[in-house]
């Protein structure tokens, strides 16, 4: 039985969710971002319970096509983008149609009608936040920052930097306080 979760993120998610499922007394045949496979059907009394604590722990359980398909669609952008392997020539309708076999402009409808943001907006606040962790931890410079995100320059980087926080790339370092966003807050 598939089981679809929203707001799972990263690795310490699956860990979670699969904490919540084993505690359960729950075998389970895979556990992956957005998703988790179980050995058999859950029971409805069981999957209540489960469903309290994914929701106790920040998660939910995603009930319709639609969510699963926009919740799908966010953790491939999130893990291509944490990734750092984002080619100038990057297009993200291209990269979603072929990972998903469906017509980005059906995608990016259903997107933009679950979620109140397109697609292509989802995309650059999410590079946005990885740019503003990348310069915190400045293991990199803006430049293979930027060649790592697929910017074509770092003047784009640092507009659309601009445009989305108030401040350049390096304004943002010299702040005490660096306001960045959790990924499933979006």
């Amino acid at each position: 039985m598939k089981i679809f979760i929203k707001n799972m993120v990263c690795n310490r998610c699956i860990a979670a969710v699969e904490k919540i499922f084993s505690d359960e007394g729950l075998a389970l045949h895979s556990v992956n971002l957005g998703e988790v496979e179980t050995a058999t059907e859950v029971p409805a009394e069981k999957m209540q319970s489960i469903e309290r604590k994914l929701i106790e722990t920040g998660f939910e359980r995603i009930k319709d096509s639609a969510h699963q398909l926009v919740d799908k669609i966010k953790n491939m952008i999130i893990i291509k983008i944490s990734e750092l392997d984002i080619d100038e020539n990057f297009l993200l309708s291209e990269f979603l149609s072929s990972k998903i076999y469906k017509d980005y402009s059906a995608l990016s409808k259903t997107f933009s009608q679950n979620e109140n943001i397109t697609l292509e907006q989802f995309f650059i606040l999410h590079k946005i936040e990885k740019v503003k962790e990348l310069l915190l931890y400045n293991e990199f410079t803006l430049t293979e920052i930027a060649g790592k995100l697929g910017y074509k320059s770092v003047q784009h980087l640092s507009s659309q930097f601009r445009n989305i926080t108030g401040f350049t790339p390096t304004e943002f370092k010299k702040l005490k306080v660096h306001q960045r966003k959790t990924l499933d807050s979006f």
